[in-house]
């Protein structure tokens, strides 16, 4: 590639971290000013607070209303594991294992719950699985979009809507971005700090009332920890569908997430976020489609994700070196843009393909997009030219 000249334009804001993601256009700390610092996360107003985050959000995903709405601990990952450890093992389970988390979770249901009658439909970064293979008599465990491949669910047309089992889906980087359809799923989880730009720790557990129903019919095997407990005397604990979380939350970061709900309240709600972000993947799919020495990492135009966008280099350059080469070429074109404060955290995950992963979420602007892409083409020619000088 031939050296170009450094751009003259910069983003904005250069934060395009895959979580914690950017914050909302036009936040600053005075936006926590109203925080409940200091006051138990049970007194009435903090409690409120609480509620609100649950209420706002309800209303923005345009959740079904006998749908159960709680706030948990542990971000994304405590209220996976809590879906996991307390509606598995009633029936057979099919897992959707297509990156680093998904895979985690088919771990986690094999390892650690130890389930006898369990699919892993795996597939290689950058595709999906069979969707054709999920029975609809097993419970089903998925992620709706691939957070460290940038591949997503194009739809839920492979659920069925007769299902026996229940579904099971990660969707912290798809809720406040893309659609869901509520109609087709049974648990939906997601964090503060993907979307929506919050802080992290705290999770959200959305249930339908079939997957309420297999927790007041159905009892696990396996020691429940108390973080985990949905359910107190064959009853389920309806305290934490309105604010009454299990742990002690942060105050500080309820108030950022509230702050979050509202700006989103503020620009349209959920049909204007969604449209946020797919203008993001659509300034990045412009960029890719009149460039050779870089391409989506999602095979599929269908299943690429607007969120967690995920992209390989193809140059000869790259694709000669071999896989510890590819690394380290990956990581430093990830480096220079760093170093020039015009893109922050946007190498790939580190089970990934070496490559690029630009966060398009609804907090960020396109604006900030289309003038890093530039950047892109500058740091991938000063990495080739190293290369290239290397060997000579």
């Amino acid at each position: 590639m031939t050296l170009l000249p450094r751009p003259d334009v910069r983003p904005a804001n250069p934060h395009f971290s895959s979580g914690p993601c950017a914050k909302r256009p036009g936040w600053s700390l005075a936006a926590l000013a109203g925080a409940q610092l200091g006051r138990s996360h049970r007194a009435k107003e903090p409690k409120a607070r609480l509620a609100e985050v649950i209420t706002r959000s309800r209303a923005i995903l345009g959740m079904p209303a006998d749908w159960r709405l709680g706030i948990v601990p542990a971000s994304d990952t405590g209220a996976v594991e809590m879906a996991l450890w307390s509606l598995l093992g009633a029936r057979p389970v099919d897992i959707l294992s297509f990156e680093s988390f998904s895979a985690g979770w088919a771990n986690d249901v094999v390892k650690q719950l130890k389930l006898a009658d369990v699919r892993v439909l795996e597939a290689p970064y950058g595709t999906l699985p069979d969707l054709a293979a999920v029975n609809p008599a097993h419970d089903l465990v998925l992620a709706w979009n691939g957070t460290t491949s940038g591949v997503r669910l194009p739809d839920g047309d492979f659920i069925s809507t007769d299902r026996e089992g229940l579904v099971i889906a990660d969707a912290t980087s798809a809720a406040f971005a893309m659609e869901l359809p509520w109609d087709k799923l049974d648990a939906v989880t997601w964090s503060w700090q993907k979307v929506l730009g919050g802080e992290a720790a705290h999770g959200m557990l959305a249930l339908s009332p079939r997957a309420v129903e297999r927790l007041l019919t159905y009892k696990p095997a396996w020691p429940m920890p108390k973080v985990f407990r949905l359910v107190s005397g064959g009853k389920l604990a309806e305290g934490v569908f309105k604010g009454e979380t299990i742990n002690t939350p942060s105050m500080l970061a309820v108030e950022d997430a509230l702050d979050g709900l509202r700006w989103a309240e503020s620009v349209g709600g959920l049909a204007a976020l969604v449209a946020r972000s797919e203008a993001n993947l659509a300034a990045i799919a412009r960029f890719v489609s009149a460039r050779d020495w870089v391409d989506f990492l999602a095979e599929r135009p269908e299943t690429r994700s607007p969120t967690s966008i995920c992209l390989r280099i193809t140059a000869p350059w790259f694709v000669s070196l071999d896989a510890a080469g590819q690394a380290e070429a990956a990581k430093k074109l990830a480096s220079l843009l760093e170093a020039e404060g015009v893109a922050y955290d946007i190498a790939s995950y580190r089970d990934a393909p070496p490559g690029l992963r630009i966060w398009g979420g609804s907090t960020v602007e396109t604006s900030d997009i289309e003038a890093l892409l530039p950047w892109l083409d500058w740091a991938a020619a000063q990495v080739a030219d190293t290369l290239a000088k290397k060997v000579a």
